[in-house]
């Protein structure tokens, strides 16, 4: 983004050396005070979340910002700030902590993909992909795993996507899938979870097949209802052109000019896997979530998706992506718990693989 007073914002720099630290000090004025109050957050929130990501000092006044840190980290705050006054500009909305770590993901990407000179002639170039609806509009990616995600949704006819909770993999499936459909590409969305109690027993559930059913595929609900008004949701519903069905329903079916989208995959069976796979009709695209480090089967039995996976790496028209606990979206403490899990879990497979580090010294 150009910082001149046309763009609606100016800025200047400075610099001073330290010993052998430098720190450089760069001010920005926004010239809309409502919008600058939009990108700093509700008590400056935003501003308080770049610090402590980008390791710099900003101080916010009015309208007014300065930005103190090593060169790169600073010129790095710049651009964000700059990327978020962009988005506030066009939108007018407020943004979340989630939108600011999408814009330092994307300035961080960029500053390592584009030389210095490319990027500042073209400082507005997008790198991550976005999707669109009609009642949510443009939703872009919050990181490079998401954008690589949006990129294989759009070029491949089957998607795997692994990784933790809170990375986005349902619900930009969901989005993807709603956006195909408004777009004409897609007559049906035809949504799936097999039906795997995580850990409880709930034993008989009263009611007919559709009310047995909603309490497993209650997320996918929650992610049509984001990108989606509820009247039409409601109607696509009675008509047929979303649908709902439990995974053991699939047998026998062939799924054509179709969005397919399995949720919780990891779930599922090697049996039922492969009799969903091979539901693909023409004009149809699937797309298969899960989680593997979360599988409820009984113990001893193989999950569906990791053997997918491993027996379909690299067949042409397959697309695979998979988030790790950086990519968590959902909330900043979300990933802090994914990350400790997965730091436990090495920790007792390295245990396992060196019985003798947990014997306890001699005396």
């Amino acid at each position: 983004m150009p910082t001149d007073a046309g763009r609606g914002l100016k800025a200047r720099g400075s610099a001073a050396r330290s010993g052998l630290a430098e720190t450089v000090e760069v001010s920005l004025t926004f010239e809309d005070n409502r919008l600058a109050s939009l990108v700093f957050g509700q008590y400056d929130q935003n501003v308080a979340h770049i610090e402590r990501r980008l390791e710099v000092t900003a101080t916010a006044l009015g309208n007014h910002l300065v930005l103190k840190g090593p060169p790169d980290a600073a010129e790095k705050a710049r651009r964000v700030f700059e990327r978020l006054y962009g988005r506030v500009a066009k939108g007018g909305t407020a943004l979340t902590l989630g939108d600011v770590d999408g814009v330092i993901q994307e300035v961080t990407v960029q500053g390592n993909l584009f030389p210095s000179a490319e990027v500042a002639a073209e400082p507005e170039r997008e790198h991550f992909e976005q999707i669109a609806t009609r009642r949510r509009g443009a939703v872009r990616a919050r990181n490079a795993a998401q954008s690589e995600y949006i990129k294989l949704l759009r070029s491949n006819e089957l998607v795997f996507a692994e990784g933790p909770a809170g990375t986005g993999k349902t619900w930009l499936a969901v989005g993807h899938a709603v956006s195909l459909l408004e777009q004409g590409h897609a007559e049906r969305l035809i949504l799936s979870r097999p039906a795997v109690e995580a850990g409880e027993r709930l034993g008989f559930l009263p009611g007919d097949m559709r009310e047995k059913v909603d309490p497993y595929l209650r997320p996918i609900y929650d992610a049509l209802y984001d990108f989606m008004e509820a009247r039409h949701v409601d109607r696509g519903l009675q008509t047929g052109v979303i649908e709902i069905a439990p995974l053991a329903f699939m047998r026998g079916r062939t799924l054509t000019n179709a969005v397919v989208l399995l949720d919780e995959a990891q779930n599922t069976t090697s049996m039922q896997m492969k009799m969903f796979l091979t539901r693909l009709g023409e004009n149809s695209r699937m797309i298969i979530t899960g989680d593997p480090s979360q599988i409820d089967l009984p113990p001893g039995q193989k999950s569906g998706l990791v053997e997918a996976v491993s027996i379909l790496d690299g067949v042409e028209g397959i697309g695979r992506v998979r988030f790790r606990d950086v990519d968590v979206v959902r909330h900043d403490l979300v990933r802090r718990i994914v990350t400790a899990y997965e730091a436990a879990s090495h920790g007792e497979a390295e245990a396992d693989r060196n019985p003798m580090s947990r014997r306890r010294p001699l005396a």
